[in-house]
C-alpha cells in the first residue's frame, strides 16, 4: 500500500465521489496536503475516512465524527478518545435498539390491522388481497 493517495485513489477505493470527500475536508475532517493544485492524503487521511464513513453508517452525525477523531491528537494515547467513543457508541446502540422496538410494534400493529381488515372485508363476501 502507498503511503499517499489522489482524492480519486480514495473515492475508487471507498466508493464514494471525490465530491464527497471534498464535503469532509470542508468539514475539517481532513486535512490532505497540496502538490500544486492537487490534493495528496495520507495513511492517515486514509484511516479517518474510513472512520468517518464507519461512523456515518453507523449514524453518527459529522460533529461527532469529528469530535471523537480530533481526540487522537490529544496526546494522552487515545484514552480520551476511546472513552468517548464508547460511550457515544452505547448511546447510539442504546437509540436504534429503541427504534427497533418501535418499528416491531408498528409491525405488530399493521399486521392485527390488516387482520381486522380482512375480516371485515371476508364478512362482506370480498376478497382482501389485492394483485
Amino acid at each position: 500500500m502507498s503511503d499517499t493517495f489522489t482524492i480519486t485513489d480514495l473515492a475508487g477505493e471507498f466508493k464514494i465521489t471525490p465530491r464527497t470527500i471534498r464535503f469532509y475536508e470542508d468539514k475539517h475532517l481532513l486535512q490532505p496536503s497540496r502538490q500544486g493544485l492537487s490534493r495528496v492524503y495520507s495513511r492517515r487521511d486514509r484511516a479517518r475516512l474510513q472512520l468517518i464513513l464507519r461512523g456515518k453508517r453507523l449514524g453518527f452525525s459529522l460533529a461527532e465524527i469529528k469530535e471523537m477523531l480530533d481526540l487522537y491528537d490529544l496526546g494522552d494515547g487515545q484514552v480520551e478518545q476511546l472513552r468517548l467513543t464508547l460511550k457515544r457508541s452505547q448511546q447510539r446502540l442504546a437509540e436504534l435498539e429503541r427504534q427497533r422496538r418501535d418499528v416491531n410494534e408498528a409491525i405488530r400493529e399493521l399486521k392485527d390491522g390488516i387482520v381486522v381488515l380482512e375480516r371485515a372485508l371476508a364478512v362482506k363476501g370480498v376478497n382482501g388481497h389485492q394483485q
